[in-house]
């Protein structure tokens, strides 16, 4: 086996850690962290799944989170750094790694934690009848194998060179193999991890109470005893009681929302750039997406500077038809698309539409930066030929009947952690959200070159030239990239954004001078 390096896993992240702001609060706190405490954060949607290997959006995540822990966290550079593992090597195909798991770690009900549960979890994960999101992204599992208790052998189908990152994802955490095998109805409505704090109560619309653990596996974390996770279905209700002190940290707020928090005594605003993304998914395999000149024309209609200040209200950057922003690590800087009309119109005269294009472009309901997005295309778009009729629906409604079959629609994503994993998500033949049925095998062979080589050279080119391939050919549009936006109470210490927007690290914030005292 050949140890990969810690400065092999971070090559890269420089860039990234370039590119972000202070936000209002320093990596080197002025003060040592401080233990005790309750700290509320507030959330905008109800946490309705708390099976961890099944959460599928952000409060879900949070709560994950706090509760249960996974072979490797992900830093805010992007890296893979020890969590239940304490390190992880591979052989020289990248074909079999082998992952050291911490001694003496024990669940949250007293039971300990072994390569046994861990195999247990990644086999649920796994197994399509579990339905985990996690299943797609953890990179091409074919094995997972107990040598000893305190050592995981992954084989792989495929050389991966990102898989400690990967085993970073959301829902890639470990449950105790009793449940694992059968049981994962009990986490339901009970939690049993690993993670720095343990499940006080759960009620899904409107709060999680969570306590730490004593018997976490860092002595020194968490900080706080306690975590109350407060759902406010409104944004100005949930920025109201940011500003009265009544929460002490707002996970996520709107663009409409976030000025109120500049200035305001006692807050601080958080904004970090970020990969988040709008997109319009074309059915490529269908009339009249299956011509390429229809996508090309319909993506130089857009003024993608506008946009982001039409959609985003100025809280993001332009989108050139990739998924990847600057703050991904193997971004390739490609110049910018204008808008051009007179462009757009031949393309589509060349398609057969000389007279124009009927089309219906649906938007869910959430967030609502979707509807703005398609009613600024309609508009943009119109001078060119397009006719866009814009649907908008319920987001329930939307994943039901639209989301992955419709021809044309709008998409909302959070940033992955690396270019393969967002690649491998939405837009290669196999992806497990395959929403464009673009399927272009030289799309296919260079995500592949670039997964399976841990030279860094070769795979910055090979990206390159998947990111040029795309910006080219138009699978779906993207036009614009979110900072993420939310703010916190002066007296919370050790919290920065995370740009992946779906990790929160709260076992490293502690409460300064000024909190309010809650029993």
């Amino acid at each position: 086996m050949t140890l990969l390096s810690r400065r092999h896993l971070l090559t890269g992240t420089a860039g990234l850690a370039a590119i972000l702001p202070t936000l209002g609060a320093s990596s080197a706190w002025a003060a040592a962290p401080r233990r005790g405490g309750v700290l509320r954060i507030s959330v905008d949607q109800a946490v309705s799944v708390l099976n961890p290997l099944a959460s599928r959006v952000n409060p879900e995540y949070l709560v994950a989170e706090l509760l249960y822990s996974g072979l490797t966290r992900l830093t805010p550079q992007m890296a893979a750094e020890p969590d239940l593992a304490t390190a992880w090597s591979a052989n020289d195909a990248l074909t079999e790694w082998r992952f050291t798991l911490r001694k003496g770690v024990t669940f949250h009900d007293g039971s300990p934690c072994t390569a046994k549960d861990v195999v247990a979890s990644f086999n649920a994960i796994l197994d399509p009848k579990t339905a985990s999101p996690a299943r797609a992204n953890v990179g091409p599992i074919d094995t997972v194998r107990a040598i000893d208790d305190t050592t995981v052998l992954f084989t792989l189908k495929a050389p991966y060179a990102d898989l400690p990152v990967a085993l970073a994802y959301n829902n890639a955490r470990i449950v105790p193999a009793a449940i694992a095998n059968g049981g994962l109805d009990k986490l339901a409505s009970t939690a049993i991890g690993t993670g720095p704090f343990k499940l006080v109560s759960y009620e899904p619309d409107r709060q999680v109470v969570v306590a730490r653990n004593p018997a976490y596996f860092d002595p020194s974390r968490p900080y706080l005893d306690r975590v109350e996770v407060v759902v406010y279905p409104d944004p100005t209700a949930e920025a109201s009681a940011l500003l009265s002190g009544d929460t002490d940290l707002m996970a996520n707020t709107t663009p409409s929302e976030f000025p109120r928090f500049k200035g305001a005594r006692g807050v601080v605003a958080l904004r970090i750039p970020s990969g988040q993304f709008l997109n319009v998914n074309m059915g490529c395999d269908q009339a009249p997406f299956k011509d390429m000149r229809v996508r090309q024309a319909l993506a130089l209609t857009v003024d993608r500077t506008a946009m982001v200040g039409f959609v985003a209200q100025g809280y993001g950057t332009p989108g050139n038809d990739t998924p990847l922003s600057p703050a991904y690590r193997f971004y390739k800087d490609i110049p910018l698309k204008q808008p051009d009309i007179a462009a757009a119109r031949k393309l589509l005269a060349e398609a057969g539409h000389a007279d124009g294009l009927d089309l219906t472009l649906i938007a869910s309901d959430t967030p609502s930066t979707r509807t703005q997005l398609a009613v600024a295309m309609r508009e943009m778009a119109k001078p060119a030929g397009f006719r866009i009729n814009v649907q908008t629906m319920p987001h329930a409604t939307y994943l039901a009947q639209v989301w992955k079959k419709g021809p044309f629609y709008v998409g909302f994503y959070n940033m992955q952690a690396t270019a393969d994993a967002i690649f491998s998500l939405l837009y290669t033949s196999d992806a497990a959200w395959d929403e464009t049925r673009w399927n272009n095998k030289a799309f296919d062979k260079l995500v592949y070159e670039a997964r399976v080589t841990t030279d860094e050279a070769k795979r910055r080119a090979l990206y390159g030239q998947a990111q040029e391939l795309m910006h080219r050919e138009v699978p779906s549009v993207i036009p614009v990239f979110f900072d993420l936006l939310a703010g916190r109470r002066d007296w919370v210490e050790g919290y920065t954004l995370h740009p992946r927007g779906s990790l929160f690290r709260l076992d490293e914030v502690w409460l300064g001078a000024g909190a309010p005292k809650r029993s």
